[in-house]
């Protein structure tokens, strides 16, 4: 008696997908699904256990290597614990809905497996099948898989569970039937051809960073006569963008307004965050956040609101580099400066009142901007740069800076 061997069928990791081009799909897919289909990369740069390792994982990372970076020694690798880190707060909820984390993309060496009927007919959605064995890659989000690696080998480290986990899902596109050579332009595109945003103006945008959150208290808590209207100062805020232009309506930049609070926030230690996400756990010693609040804004919307009319006159009051300079002045009156001479309110605004805030060589050159031969000022040193500086020139008005900023 002979059986009868079963049809051939594709075994495998199935995906419910939707194609975007003939070679390309996105889904969502289970972490666990992710985990099994992309191996860590730490993992794969781990010689002596690659040595030791299946004969897959060596395959997969000899695949790997033709169309990714080294994550170990640098930034990118450097980042993976934070970014697991940050993962497990969002997964257990402390974030809300203000998360996200990028869709990840992989490349499959190969064809699909098996491609399924249409699920829902002219949708598209339809279910494919990768055969075990066929090395995928991820060539766009790999600090965010070698961070989801590290969550999932212990979460009890980062404060979450496999329950938790277990309910994820993970965004992707994913590529096949490409070359290496494909493989590789992809991550040039995905890395090269798209403008960075800049760091500063990323902070800028962040909601949980103090700096931002005091900013955004700080314009909205002045209320000033433009061209004939009472308005909030806020709304001559630049939010989206990291200089302003001369057509610009808004007067300042909420990147360059976030710099006047963390060096008022710090001090001259402040210039160095100018671009770094500042957390309750970053205050000064002995300072909360509520304190800092109940400090800065009611401070600093004052100085905001006297120094208006210089900053509707588009003077060089609005350059970061002017603001980081006002910052570390203002931190004398804060309180809880550790050096240099204490100030009330009433001296920080004399030593303010007396600055010629024009945008005219003879003031700044040498201090916040630098001139070219036809006299025309450039402020684009920045906060890092001229900060301290300017800081200097205010703070004592009988130094070189001081009185040129002053026309003395």
């Amino acid at each position: 008696m002979t059986l009868t061997m079963p049809t051939t069928t594709v075994e495998g990791i199935q995906l419910t997908v939707t194609p975007f081009r003939p070679d390309a799909v996105i889904g969502t897919m289970g972490l666990s699904t992710l985990l099994q289909l992309v191996p860590s990369p730490k993992t794969e740069e781990d010689k002596r256990a690659l040595k030791y390792a299946p004969g897959a994982l060596r395959r997969h990372a000899e695949v790997r290597s033709l169309v990714q970076r080294m994550l170990k020694s640098t930034q990118k690798g450097r980042n993976v614990t934070s970014y697991a880190s940050y993962i497990a707060s969002a997964v257990n909820g402390e974030y809300g809905a203000g998360w996200s984390t990028p869709p990840i993309t992989l490349w499959l060496d190969g064809q699909l497996g098996a491609v399924g009927d249409e699920l829902i007919p002219g949708s598209g959605i339809r279910t494919v099948t990768m055969t075990p064995g066929t090395p995928v890659v991820a060539i766009d989000g790999e600090t965010q898989v070698a961070a989801w690696h590290e969550l999932y080998d212990d979460p009890e480290r980062f404060g979450t569970t496999y329950d938790r986990l277990g309910r994820v899902r993970v965004p992707f596109e994913l590529y096949f039937g490409l070359s290496v050579e494909d493989a590789r332009q992809i991550f040039y595109d995905r890395n090269v051809e798209g403008v960075p945003v800049a760091k500063n103006l990323a902070m800028s945008m962040d909601q949980r960073d103090i700096g931002t959150q005091l900013a955004h208290r700080v314009a909205g808590a002045v209320k000033v006569d433009h061209d004939g209207k009472i308005m909030p100062f806020a709304k001559l805020v630049q939010s989206r963008k990291r200089q302003l232009t001369k057509t610009d309506p808004e007067l300042v930049t909420l990147s360059a307004l976030r710099v006047l609070v963390i060096t008022a926030l710090h001090g001259r230690a402040g210039l160095a965050l100018s671009s770094t996400t500042v957390h309750e756990g970053d205050l000064p010693d002995g300072v909360t956040a509520e304190q800092s609040e109940r400090r800065l804004v009611p401070l600093l919307s004052a100085l905001v609101a006297r120094l208006y009319p210089h900053f509707a006159a588009r003077g060089a009051v609005s350059a970061p580099a002017v603001l980081a300079g006002i910052g570390i002045a203002a931190h004398q009156a804060t309180g809880w400066a550790t050096s240099g001479r204490p100030l009330t309110e009433d001296e920080l605004t004399e030593l303010l009142d007396s600055v010629r805030w024009e945008r005219e060589a003879r003031y700044w050159d040498g201090v916040a901007a630098s001139a070219n031969a036809q006299g025309t000022l450039n402020f684009g040193g920045g906060a890092k740069d001229s900060g301290g500086r300017v800081a200097d020139a205010l703070l004592h008005p009988d130094t070189e800076h001081g009185r040129k900023i002053r026309g003395w």
